[in-house]
């Protein structure tokens, strides 16, 4: 690494540090406010009056579980039938053709389980009205939701002989109105600020300042592209000084989705796009703003629980994982591509010069350069978000293998709002499990005892992703129609397999960008991942949270093991570590080893 990216991440974590305590305290004032009366509670008594939403009324895990698939599965429902009906809606200027039923499906599926794993190119396929009203929308509506997820699972550590774990609708609310909301639009305006566009124009034709020569396919008289006698594309030279530049209400979408680690690009490029993330610094406040909440929330978690102590744990656990993989990251990316570096090189020096000093700027943006480029990477595969500012298909093989190992340890590295608290609390649970086998102990953790279910529960919480990664890679790579999607041939089409059942499961959203997965079959696979990724860990945590809340509070004793400190959270990376990828590294000798082993032993 050099000055440069040194200096970077040390200025990212610095910021980071210093922000997410006060934003935590407020987070866990508004989402424990049914304690107290407050200035706004009058205003929320009208809305949930309006609503028919008993303000006080505590339910127990399983109404609560209930709610939430119910407010989502309406979501889902919503955001499918604006893509089916797009044509006919309002604030279409380009009058964009209602979307297929298979990819309107998967987007309404990733939309609302916080995936946003977008199969089509946003600029081309949606209005602005599905857009805002949609996609928009569900940026908010998801990342609520991990947030109350979270919130009830707090609440199981925090209360005792308890019957209920909150109320989820409160809960929603809250969270969107108090938090997401408020974020999101002092984010929107600095984004406007810095050039990121807001509007409602139909797209421009602009003069470019040079001509643009290209081959386009020539067609037959029935209109279908014409083929040589090899059964080549026959093209013909065409030249263009018009491009069409895209416009829309851009930066009231990549607000939420940066907040709400959602990840859906307004824009194909997605945060690579001028008009998603213009400059350095834009670039630099989305990476702080993606981990901001997920940060907070540990903070939140050890106010709630009463000991501030519990949240810097778990926030130091997820903070040394993310700076080992951030400083891999950008060294496998710094170090460049052999291969590559070949090219027009003299002697057998120049070539070890230029693979160890130029890195690999493949698929980058120059604005933003290796470091920059690198360390977004980690950090949107850190937490659950599919935003992203290169294409990691262009990564070296180690490189790449990063973003795709935090995937796969599911997003606890910080993780999405909301997921990655509960995701690595499941961990923490876990590792006392472990500690009190060593020791023949009965397992506490914050004063509840850890039993059968709880482990029952964590169980089932932990093996549901990997087993929806592992199955959904198997089925695409035996079956004509996954393989069909491959465009690179080998290591690298099975790691570009891997890594989208990856991102689906784990409610991620980012891809290796050479696997075609707009197609009927992938659209319904990774439908079918994201949804149960996401409900088939949120249903055992919440069955965990009411279990924990009615147990009765036990008193700290001399055996009982100290879950803060250095040597807790040295046990939990361990777990975290050992446990959440030992699953996958089969196929991660598959794919991005191989790769890796053959790149750099070629000559």
């Amino acid at each position: 690494m050099n000055n440069h990216a040194w200096l970077l991440l040390g200025l990212f974590m610095t910021i980071l540090l210093l922000l997410v305590r006060p934003l935590g305290i407020y987070i866990s004032r508004v989402m424990m406010m049914e304690r107290r009366r407050t200035l706004v509670s009058g205003f929320e008594d009208a809305v949930f009056k309006v609503c028919g939403v008993q303000r006080d009324e505590d339910m127990g895990w399983l109404k609560y579980a209930l709610a939430v698939l119910l407010f989502n599965a309406l979501g889902l429902l919503a955001v499918y039938a604006l893509q089916r009906l797009q044509l006919w809606l309002p604030l279409n200027p380009q009058e964009m053709a209602n979307v297929s039923p298979d990819s309107s499906f998967n987007t309404a599926v990733s939309f609302v389980t916080n995936t946003n794993w977008q199969g089509y190119g946003g600029e081309s396929t949606m209005g602005y009205l599905v857009q805002m009203l949609g996609l928009t929308v569900q940026n908010f509506l998801s990342a609520a939701t991990g947030i109350v997820i979270v919130t009830a699972f707090i609440r199981g550590f925090a209360r005792h002989s308890a019957a209920g774990i909150g109320n989820a609708w409160a809960d929603l609310f809250r969270a969107t109105t108090w938090i997401l909301l408020p974020l999101s639009l002092i984010f929107a305006l600095f984004l406007a600020s810095q050039g990121v566009i807001q509007n409602f124009a139909a797209y421009q034709d602009v003069t470019t300042l040079q001509v643009t020569n290209y081959e386009t396919p020539r067609l037959g008289t029935d209109g279908q592209a014409l083929k040589d006698e090899n059964g080549n594309p026959v093209t013909e030279p065409t030249s263009t000084a018009i491009q069409t530049l895209a416009m829309g209400p851009v930066a009231s979408q990549e607000a939420i989705k940066i907040l709400g680690t959602n990840g859906g690009g307004f824009f194909n490029a997605n945060s690579a796009h001028p008009f998603e993330n213009p400059t350095p610094l834009t670039n630099f406040v989305q990476m702080l703003s993606i981990f901001l909440i997920p940060g907070a929330l540990c903070i939140a978690f050890g106010c709630i629980v009463g000991d501030e102590r519990q949240g810097w744990t778990i926030l130091a656990a997820m903070a040394l994982l993310f700076v080992t993989f951030a400083i891999a990251a950008i060294s496998f990316e710094q170090q460049g591509n052999p291969l590559l570096a070949t090219v027009g090189a003299t002697d057998t020096t120049s070539v070890t010069t230029t693979a160890l000093t130029d890195g690999n700027m493949e698929g980058k943006e120059t604005r933003f350069g290796i470091a920059d480029s690198a360390l977004f990477a980690t950090i949107t595969t850190a937490a659950s978000c599919g935003a992203v500012n290169a294409m990691h298909d262009s990564f070296t093989p180690l490189g790449g293998a990063v973003p795709l190992v935090l995937i796969q340890l599911g997003e606890v590295v910080f993780g999405g709002v909301g997921s990655g608290l509960y995701g690595m609390l499941i961990f923490a649970v876990l590792a006392v499990f472990i500690a009190g086998l060593m020791i023949g102990r009965t397992p506490e953790y914050l004063g509840k005892k850890i039993e059968a279910h709880e482990m029952k529960m964590t169980s089932i919480a932990i093996l549901a992703t990997p087993l929806l990664v592992l199955v959904g890679t198997a089925v695409a790579v035996m079956t004509e129609a996954g393989r069909a999607g491959i465009a690179n041939p080998g290591a690298h089409g099975f790691a570009e397999i891997l890594y989208a059942l990856s991102s689906a499961a784990n409610n991620n959203g980012s891809a290796f960008a050479g696997l075609s997965a707009n197609t009927p079959f992938y659209n319904g696979l990774l439908a079918v991942a994201m949804w149960f990724g996401r409900f088939g860990v949120i249903i055992p945590v919440l069955a965990m949270a009411g279990s924990l809340a009615a147990k009765k509070r036990i008193f700290v004793t001399a055996g009982t093991l100290p879950t803060h400190g250095p040597l807790f959270v040295t046990l939990l990376i361990g777990v975290v570590l050992l446990v959440g990828l030992l699953n996958y590294v089969p196929a991660l000798a598959l794919g991005p080893m191989v790769e890796h082993l053959v790149l750099w032993s070629a000559p």
